[in-house]
């Protein structure tokens, strides 16, 4: 299939120009209902038409009888929440009317055994019959922030971004949503495959490679049915964009669940391991790491080399971190160059550690972090900079906001200060990066430990992620790498 045609026939679920729910239902209880708000709650601005065999009103939305009565060409996806029965007419219907998508929230098909699993291939033949697209069944839904699409049942409306996601569970869906949420780190599309009986995560996979709105891929999948098509298919997706792959049932018992809960059928686990590293996908084992990682590719540039240089305002973050560089098989903790030294002398006091990490011992004044964190990530040697230490200030002011002398004594004015340098070392990192087209990574507890703070929330608010410790800075500093070498971006 044309680059050209694989967008076509994806536009349909991801920038319908309509959308219909069929089975709208007026219980807040319902799917039905759930559907219908959620999609009208998120801003939707096609046409959206509800479809109820009772008619009335839903949320103040005049409801449809049935399919036959929304207008011909106006909508290209439908959202199934009716049962199984109704299923085969209610598609037909949808054909007739140009909707060329179709996303089942629909279950009791492959997941209920050998009879689902022929009702199933019944109505994956009859939507290629039709022309339609099928996302699911039993799936949660499908997610387009680019035309604030939110056709789900589960929640929250993720920022707008640039992860796309694809997952055989509802549930992690929801969850890599709520990540976004949190870290402020968007999503540009996300879908719930469900049992995948036409449309696979690989199949999607294909369509993130080549949408503009993506920059990073991330699935979630149980089991496979074509293992050689699915390594085809993400070795050739990986080579154009990142992915990164979160994979449940890797024991025994954990097979045993996704059976039951999607009818997938598990790999071996070794084999599905070394299938990833010889297609190229970044492998994570838990769901945070795998949003964590997926977010690192969305938000920073890719390193040019190994080189690692770490800039921290106190001696004890700046140790583990150089441990942590040093123990990795793909960094290096750079020797400081000769000229960054000297600048460096030229700006702080003797006691500064004069070696990588630069700990500035406590010497801050006004611009003395700007401008070294300027001089690090300017330097030709330097490909990446891990920055620790954002937030300090603040913190300090906030107890101070909070003790029993504020205001007064002065500390009206300090306190604001401590702010506002961490909201400016915060955009700094940012533009930095984004101006010497090298990742500079930011590292602080406080990231969980106090998000409104100025320093975490200044990158949260600009969508770009904050690292919780340095070790998992550095952890995925050693995946922007390694694809880095892979995709040859890496030149030395």
């Amino acid at each position: 299939m044309s680059n050209l045609a694989l967008l076509e026939r994806f536009a349909a679920l991801f920038e319908p120009r309509g959308v219909v729910v069929a089975g709208a239902s007026s219980h807040p209880g319902k799917f039905g209902f759930v559907a219908a708000h959620n999609l009208l709650a998120a801003g939707y601005a096609g046409q959206v038409f509800l479809t109820n065999r009772e008619g009335g009103e839903i949320l103040g939305h005049k409801t449809l009888r049935s399919i036959d009565e929304v207008p011909d060409g106006a909508a290209d996806l439908v959202f199934i929440c009716t049962p199984p029965a109704t299923v085969h007419d209610l598609l037909r219907a949808c054909a007739a009317k140009g909707i060329r998508a179709a996303f089942m929230a629909t279950a009791g098909y492959g997941e209920l055994g050998e009879e689902g699993k022929r009702a199933e291939q019944e109505l994956a033949a009859l939507c290629a019959e039709l022309g339609i697209l099928l996302a699911g069944p039993n799936g949660q839904g499908v997610v387009s922030m680019p035309v604030d699409l939110c056709a789900q049942i589960v929640a929250p409306i993720p920022p707008r971004g640039h992860i796309a996601i694809a997952s055989q569970s509802g549930g992690f869906v929801q969850a890599f949503l709520n990540y976004a949420r949190k870290t402020g780190v968007g999503v540009s599309r996300a879908v719930s495959a469900g049992n995948c009986a036409a449309t696979s995560v690989e199949d999607y996979l294909e369509y993130f490679a080549e949408d503009t709105e993506t920059r990073v891929s991330l699935i979630y999948v149980e089991g496979l049915s074509d293992g050689r098509a699915f390594f085809e298919k993400t070795r050739q997706a990986t080579a154009k964009k990142p992915l990164v792959v979160f994979k449940g049932g890797t024991t025994s018992g954990g097979q045993r669940a996704a059976a039951s809960h999607t009818g997938a059928l598990a790999s071996d686990d070794r084999v599905f391991d070394g299938m990833c590293r010889q297609a190229g996908l970044t492998r994570a084992h838990s769901i945070e790491e795998a949003f964590e990682l997926a977010a690192s590719f969305a938000t920073h540039p890719l390193p040019r080399g190994p080189n690692v240089f770490v800039l921290t305002t106190a001696g004890g973050w700046g140790v583990v971190t150089a441990d942590r560089i040093s123990a990795s098989r793909e960094l290096r903790l750079m020797p400081i160059p000769d000229d960054l030294r000297a600048a460096f002398d030229e700006r702080l006091p003797p006691r500064w550690s004069r070696s990588n990490p630069a700990d500035l011992a406590g010497s801050e004044t006004r611009d003395t972090v700007v401008e070294c964190l300027e001089l690090a990530a300017q330097h030709p040697e330097v490909d990446a900079v891990v920055f620790l230490g954002l937030g300090i200030q603040s913190n300090l002011g906030d107890l101070e906001r909070h003790g029993p002398f504020y205001p007064g004594h002065g500390l009206e004015r300090v306190v604001e200060f401590h702010a506002r340098q961490d909201s400016r070392y915060a955009e700094l990192a940012l533009e930095l990066e984004k101006r010497h087209a090298k990742p500079i990574l930011v590292a602080t507890e406080l990231v969980d430990c106090q998000p409104e703070n100025p320093g975490p929330a200044t990158l949260r608010a600009a969508g770009s992620l904050a690292y919780p410790s340095s070790h998992r800075a550095v952890g995925a500093l050693e995946h922007l790498l390694r694809h880095a070498r892979r995709s040859g971006v890496a030149q030395r």
